[in-house]
This record gives C-alpha cells, sequence and structure tokens, in this order.
C-alpha cells in the first residue's frame, strides 16, 4: 500500500515584497517543486496540493488550509508536506493543537523539509516547539512594528484606510491625503442641508432613493473605487444609519478622525470599538465640504434630538417651547389632525405644574407676528433692497426640480403597474387575496407619497416662474421676507434660543409667551 502525501504551500504579502523569488521562501511555484521533488525521492504518491496565496501565517481563515484539516479529519493521505513550519502555521497554540496533539490522533505525519520538523522522530519535538515559540515573537514584535507605524501615521493625520469616506477620494499625488469627490460630495452637502431645515433621516433616505441616487457602497462600485463588500441585500439603498454616521463624521469639515475600532489580537482579524478618548483626531488635514457654521447647526439638533411631529419633519417648534411655571420642554401632541404643545410634568404629580398648553398655530402666529414688529422697527428695507442678494440660478433650480418630477413621475408608472400586475396574479390564483391586499397596500401607499411630492414639486416650480416673471422687483422680494406669514424650521432654529409660554388667561384664548432671541 503506497504512502500518501499532501503538499501544503503558502505565500504572504511580505514574501511578495522580498527583492527576487530566491529570497528566503520564493514563490508558490519554487515551493511546489521542492516540496514535489522531495515525496518523489521517498517515493511517495502525491494526494494533493493544497495553496494559499497572500496569507498571514497566523490567519486561521485561509481556504486551502482548513481544507487541508479537513481532509487530514479523514485520513485521506498519509503525510503533510511543507517547506518549513511556518508555512503550516506561525502559531504556537495550532502547533500544539495539530502537529502534536490532533495529526498523531488522525494517524498524519507531519514533515517540514528545510527545518526539519518530522513527527515521526520522537527526537525533535521540542525543536518543533521552539520553532513554534520562534514564530509566535516574530509575529507578536512585527504586529507592534506595524501597530507603531500605522500610529505614527494617524497621529500625523494621514489616512492610512483601505477606502477614502463617501464623498472623498485618495489623493494621487500624496499619499495618505484626501480630495473631494465633487459629485459625491454634493449629495454630502445636500444631506447637511436637509437635516438643517427639519426633515428627518428616514426622509432624507427615503428622498435620495426616490431620485435613484447611489447609496455609497453602489457608488464606488458604479464608478471604479475601492468599497466595504456589503453584509446584506438591497445594498444599493440609502438607509437612515448611513444618514446617521454621516452627520456625525468630523471629516466632512476637513478633520483627520481614525482608530474608532481597534484589534482584539495580532492573532485575529476581529475588530472591537474603542472609546473616543482613544480615537486619532487632527484638524485641518484636508479640503471640508461642509462648512462650520452648518456642521454646528446640525450637531446642535442631533443633541436636542428633536422629536417629529410627523414622518419626515422636526416639529416647528421641536426643543424651543418652554412651560413657563415648571421650564419643563413641551412636548408635542396631536388631536383630530391639529398640533399641540403641552408640559409634560402636569401628569407628574397633583399641583405639579400650571399645566401650559398651546396649539402650534397659535404660537406660529405670536411668533410671526413679534417677527413682523420687530422687523418695521428696526430694518431698513430700502438698505435691504439694495444690498439684499438673489438667486441668480432660478432655471437651475427649475431644472432640477423638473428632473426630480420626472424621477418620481416615473416611479408613480411603476406602482401602478405593479398594482394591476399584482391584481392579474390574483385573478389567476397565483397569489392569495390576503398577499394581495397586503402587498397592493404597500405600494399604494408609496405612490401616494409620490404624487404627494410630485404636487409639492409642482407648487415650488409656480413659485419660481412667478418670480422669473417678475425679474428684479426687489422691494416684493424683500418684503416676502420682512413681512412673513409663517415660519420655517429654519428660521426657528436660527432665531430662536426658547420659547416661554404660560397657561391661557381665564375667560380669554390669550396664551401669554415670552420669546428669548439667538440675536
Amino acid at each position: 500500500m503506497s504512502i500518501k502525501a499532501a503538499i501544503y504551500c503558502r505565500l504572504s504579502e511580505e514574501d511578495k515584497n522580498k527583492q527576487s523569488e530566491t529570497d528566503d521562501s520564493g514563490s508558490i511555484q519554487n515551493q511546489k517543486s521542492m516540496l514535489l521533488q522531495y515525496a518523489m525521492e521517498q517515493g511517495w504518491e502525491l494526494y494533493n496540493i493544497y495553496s494559499d496565496d497572500d496569507y498571514a501565517g497566523a490567519d486561521r481563515r485561509r481556504p486551502e488550509f482548513n481544507r487541508l484539516l479537513k481532509d487530514a479529519e479523514q485520513h485521506k493521505f498519509d503525510i503533510i508536506l511543507c517547506k518549513t513550519q511556518s508555512r503550516f502555521t506561525r502559531e504556537l497554540e495550532l502547533v500544539e493543537k495539530y502537529i502534536h496533539g490532533l495529526f498523531p490522533i488522525w494517524g498524519i505525519r507531519f514533515i517540514s523539509i528545510v527545518d526539519n520538523a518530522d513527527t515521526a522522530n520522537r527526537g525533535n519535538k521540542k525543536s518543533r516547539q521552539i520553532n513554534g515559540l520562534v514564530n509566535e515573537w516574530y509575529l507578536e514584535d512585527m504586529s507592534e512594528n506595524i501597530r507603531s507605524v500605522l500610529t505614527n501615521r494617524r497621529v500625523n493625520g494621514f489616512h492610512i484606510g483601505a477606502f477614502a469616506l463617501y464623498g472623498y477620494k485618495k489623493d494621487p499625488d500624496q499619499k495618505g491625503h484626501l480630495i473631494i469627490d465633487e459629485e459625491a460630495a454634493a449629495v454630502v452637502r445636500e444631506v447637511f442641508t436637509l437635516f438643517a431645515q427639519g426633515y428627518g433621516k428616514t426622509a432624507i433616505a427615503r428622498m435620495l432613493n426616490d431620485r435613484g441616487v447611489p447609496n455609497p457602497t453602489e457608488y464606488k462600485r458604479l464608478h471604479g473605487l475601492r468599497y466595504q463588500q456589503p453584509k446584506t441585500k438591497n445594498s444599493t439603498l440609502w438607509k437612515y444609519f448611513a444618514i446617521s454616521d454621516m452627520l456625525i463624521n468630523e471629516i466632512y469639515i476637513g478633520n483627520m478622525v481614525q482608530g474608532k475600532y481597534g484589534s482584539v489580537s495580532y492573532k485575529t482579524k476581529q475588530n472591537k470599538p474603542r472609546p473616543k478618548s482613544e480615537w486619532y483626531i487632527v484638524e485641518g488635514t484636508h479640503e471640508p465640504i461642509i462648512d462650520r457654521e452648518l456642521w454646528d447647526r446640525v450637531q446642535a439638533l442631533i443633541s436636542q434630538r428633536a422629536k417629529p411631529f410627523a414622518i419626515g419633519t422636526i416639529g416647528l417648534f421641536a426643543r424651543k417651547a418652554r412651560c413657563a411655571n415648571c421650564g419643563y420642554t413641551m412636548r408635542s401632541s396631536k388631536n383630530r389632525g391639529r398640533h399641540y404643545l403641552q408640559c409634560s410634568n402636569r401628569h407628574v404629580a397633583k399641583d405639579a405644574c400650571i399645566g401650559s398648553f398651546i396649539s402650534v398655530d397659535k404660537l406660529e402666529q405670536l411668533v410671526t407676528r413679534e417677527l413682523n414688529r420687530l422687523a418695521a422697527e428696526y430694518l431698513d428695507k430700502d438698505a435691504l433692497e439694495q444690498n439684499v442678494e438673489f438667486s441668480d440660478n432660478l432655471q437651475g433650480q427649475k431644472n432640477r426640480l423638473l428632473s426630480d418630477i420626472a424621477v418620481y413621475e416615473k416611479k408613480v408608472a411603476e406602482y401602478s403597474k405593479g398594482i394591476r400586475e399584482l391584481y392579474m396574479d390574483k385573478v389567476k390564483g397565483l397569489i392569495s387575496e390576503s398577499d394581495y391586499v397586503e402587498m397592493s397596500k404597500e405600494f399604494t401607499t408609496d405612490r401616494n407619497r409620490l404624487e404627494r411630492m410630485i404636487a409639492d414639486g409642482h407648487d415650488q416650480l409656480s413659485e419660481i416662474e412667478e418670480k422669473q416673471a417678475a425679474g428684479d422687483n426687489r422691494r416684493e422680494l424683500t418684503s416676502q421676507y420682512t413681512n412673513l406669514e409663517h415660519l420655517t424650521r429654519e428660521i426657528v432654529e436660527t432665531l430662536i434660543d426658547y420659547i416661554s409660554v404660560g397657561k391661557r388667561i381665564p375667560g380669554t384664548r390669550d396664551v401669554p409667551i415670552e420669546i428669548h432671541w439667538s440675536f
């Protein structure tokens, strides 16, 4: 009965960087030739060649290595033949587990020809253990050296990641430096601006998806850039967490932030989060995409954790209205389609609070009236007319709106077609009545939402066309900003620190308020 030998070869990135193929390990081909010749000289039959290319000796996920172990356990061969023991593994733990433990149980002989390791020779077990210990020290020293170099580059603000953050590209002329990718950066700016204007993270993600904007991973794939393989399906879509992570990433204001994760051990590629105090943050290493004013406004909104009144928009006075009696932030409620603000402390205990209460519409009227009074009293309208800057890109805004509306209309047509096809499937008995109701309901909801967005888009188009027709009517346009009829979240966020709301005056509909301005 012939003796069967399995050959195992491994080439690491370190080997590829050697001066020539004759240095130390050489190439995979050199290893195979050496081992094949040795097996023939011994008269052994070759069972198979297992070869891992570009894998470290401490990587336990090597595919051919694991296939070798599985075949060894099933005793498909009698001998494992390697160039050196370190080609099989550099970990002393694995040396003891397999070479000195399981291989003898499985009836497998291990041989490495350069360092004379042979489990059939009881006399060189200590030599094999010393080889394992030396290799373990090598791994640890190499890990520390690499860690030291990377830490130094992080401390000095060099980008060392394999992938550039969405919105940036690696500078081809300067290693470790980022440059702006304008196409992606425009989306980043839009996300920050929309959030500052009051849109929620889920709503922003939905808007980008409705327009067919590829998410960061898909964008990089389409542009031939390096990217991390997604772990979930539907990876082309924007998700809540992608928007959330983007809004707090300091790299977008020109700061290099690295070291958020660290390896558990040099023996594994597993990483774990590190506390922010251990991150490497270097300011002003590259050109910012987001200016500091917009960044600060967004961070203030995030820290407030403002709750939405409705899906997709932050409440007009969220985190801005306080009870005049106890100072608690008033919370939103909804009744018969109208939004209200009330002090939540009134329910804590008897006589805990007077229970301030006001409708959002009423509060908006009071604030708007006061803003217009201040404008009339303190602003010089003639000076404003001379100095106000008007948008010169109305046509650009109109073109973008038309493009967005076209995308929405196409999606509406697709949803309508989907509903028709579902109905036909139900008629043919391909799907049940309950499945039809459930799936068509989802299609209908999305279609209705898009139709509302189309209607809003047409309203904005009408406003732009009116401005284009009016031309440079400065007094009329200026009055739109000094004679407000309605507020926006952006106006409230910019101008108001907080509003103190009292209890309704008995016998009247009047609710006393005190506005604390930010200016």
